[in-house]
């Protein structure tokens, strides 16, 4: 993997990417990544999920995001398509956040208005730490509990975000790597909590009925972002963008 914005360089290190990456030191609030592949052509999933979208070095940047953050956030509808189980404990990981200041591995925590999720899928039977449910003061959350999940409520008729975000940072998790899906995404621009999209571009046509990665109303005005890197592997364009250059 190269960069070729801000300034060109040759293949880059491991350290290399986790410098470029790395979330801003001493963070007193929550601060929001934002993670998607979309092909060329703008669609986010090919026949419902993004896997046919990925690459290897894709896979690379997806799973950095994940090592240098302190929690994972996706929707209910995302984890529900995409299978999601716990992230695995394994030990390059484990080594690599002991390096970077972690313990273990982050949480995944869900989004999600009803508490509609299986207590029996991989996201509560295959995990190294308990799953977060962030859900409403009304949802019924007994069986999920039971299955060990801790539950955070944020919000009446439907999940308040910055109050989800303020419940996860007061338990120390304050490095927020969302992976979508388009519809979550989109509820944190329109709240205005996005500090960072990192966008990769897959060399793929695919028309079709597939969605954009933000997908739901839109705020008031649009949200101004400033481009931060430019990485590029086999044709594959690693996009990162920040409310400053930083």
């Amino acid at each position: 993997m190269q960069r070729v914005w801000p300034d060109r360089t040759g293949e880059l290190t491991g350290s290399d990417l986790e410098e470029s990456y790395a979330y801003p030191a001493g963070l007193s609030r929550p601060w929001v990544q934002v993670n998607f592949v979309a092909s060329a052509d703008g669609a986010v999933e090919i026949d419902t999920t993004s896997a046919r979208l990925s690459h290897a070095a894709d896979r690379k940047v997806f799973l950095l995001g994940r090592d240098l953050a302190d929690v994972i956030l996706v929707g209910a509808g995302t984890a529900r398509a995409e299978n999601y189980r716990g992230v695995v404990a394994g030990p390059k990981r484990l080594e690599r956040r002991r390096r970077l200041g972690f313990t273990g591995v982050p949480p995944i925590a869900v989004v999600t208005r009803t508490a509609d999720l299986d207590p029996a899928s991989r996201l509560f039977t295959e995990t190294a730490v308990p799953p977060i449910v962030v859900t409403t003061d009304t949802a019924d959350t007994r069986a999920l509990e039971a299955a060990g999940a801790e539950v955070l409520r944020a919000g009446t008729e439907d999940v308040d975000l910055p109050r989800a975000l303020d419940l996860l940072a007061a338990r120390g998790l304050r490095r927020v790597d969302c992976e979508g899906g388009p519809g979550l995404f989109a509820r944190l621009v329109a709240a205005d909590l996005v500090d960072q999209l990192c966008l990769t571009v897959a060399p793929l046509l695919v028309a079709g009925t597939a969605g954009r990665i933000a997908a739901g109303a839109a705020p008031a005005a649009a949200r101004r972002l400033a481009l931060a890197s430019i990485l590029v592997e086999d044709g594959f364009t690693f996009l990162r963008y920040r409310r400053d250059a930083g």
